[in-house]
């Protein structure tokens, strides 16, 4: 059995990239002490790691020179590595009664199994938020998906408590899914301005000029949806039924496909999950433009053997 563990525990955060980083600010913020800041030597993350040791008089050390006295222990690198830092971390120190966390979206506890032989409880416990260079955001009334040993789950769930996040189990199939979820909600909403922003510039504005146009409406966009459902927040041709304004759209972005083929994919799945008039028409518009762009068809018609498109 686990010894209780304190009520605030030292931490220490392997990896102090922009995760990790932001971590070790909400974690000192919220009175919690940082052992040790594990890094490679002569890496960016090193340098900011030093800037911040002055002020949380926290040591920057090698994984070789590491002492790993901290109860919990938070490893912030790549999912590629995971495993990999585990395996090696599990000779450096006795890891029975501690708390080892990996922040993965998408993989599970499992990847700390050789620390978990060593005695430690483990846990996935993944932030739902996004973390860029230069930006370190607030941790609270953020959503952190845990997974993993009972009591580690326990231990994070605490620390969640403290930086004012709101915690959600997750179950190990599910990971997939809950990454897929949080890719929808950050990378791939960027992915859908930038290419807004090409589309802007083929209009004849400016980058700048593109993004300047398309802050108030994102803005607004995220306060109709903050405050309603998704389907009270939606306007546009499709919530109108205009049909041709939707084929026209189509047919403008012929010299830009990869904007084409996420306007015919994002329309329909509105039409599948969002509220639409004339369904039928911008049905049959949106099938026309699939077969004019050789993407092959899915759903019932696919399913009942329908000629694939001419490519």
């Amino acid at each position: 059995m686990l010894p209780a563990m304190p009520r605030k525990p030292r931490v220490t955060i392997i990896g102090p990239g922009r995760l990790g980083t932001a971590f070790i600010a909400a974690l000192h913020n919220a009175g919690y002490k940082i052992d040790e800041v594990v890094t490679r030597p002569g890496t960016r993350s090193r340098n900011r790691a030093a800037k911040l040791s002055k002020r949380l008089q926290a040591k920057i050390v090698s994984a070789k020179n590491a002492r790993f006295r901290a109860e919990v222990v938070w490893i912030c690198v790549p999912d590629s590595a995971i495993r990999e830092t585990a395996r090696q971390l599990a000779a450096a120190a006795s890891w029975k009664g501690k708390f080892v966390f990996h922040s993965s979206g998408a993989l599970t506890s499992t990847e700390l199994s050789e620390l978990k032989k060593r005695g430690a409880a483990v846990a996935s416990v993944h932030p739902m938020m996004s973390f860029v260079h230069r930006r370190a955001p607030s941790l609270a009334g953020v959503s952190f998906a845990l997974e993993g040993d009972p009591a580690a789950v326990r231990a994070a769930r605490a620390i969640v408590r403290d930086l004012s996040g709101i915690t959600i189990n997750i179950t190990p199939a599910k990971k997939p899914l809950y990454h897929a979820f949080g890719a929808f909600a950050s990378p791939l909403l960027i992915t859908i301005l930038a290419v807004a922003e090409k589309v802007g510039r083929a209009a004849g504005l400016s980058a700048a000029a593109a993004r300047k146009a398309m802050l108030p409406i994102v803005a607004q966009t995220l306060r109709n949806y903050s405050g309603q459902s998704a389907s009270a927040a939606f306007s546009g041709p499709i919530i109108r039924g205009d049909a041709e304004t939707v084929r026209r759209n189509i047919i403008s972005l012929q010299k830009l496909p990869e904007a084409q083929m996420a306007y015919i994919a994002l329309a329909r799945a509105a039409l599948r999950f969002l509220p639409a008039s004339n369904r039928r028409k911008l049905k049959q518009v949106l099938a026309e433009a699939l077969t004019r762009s050789g993407a092959p068809r899915s759903g019932r018609a696919a399913k009942r053997g329908s000629p694939a498109p001419a490519r």
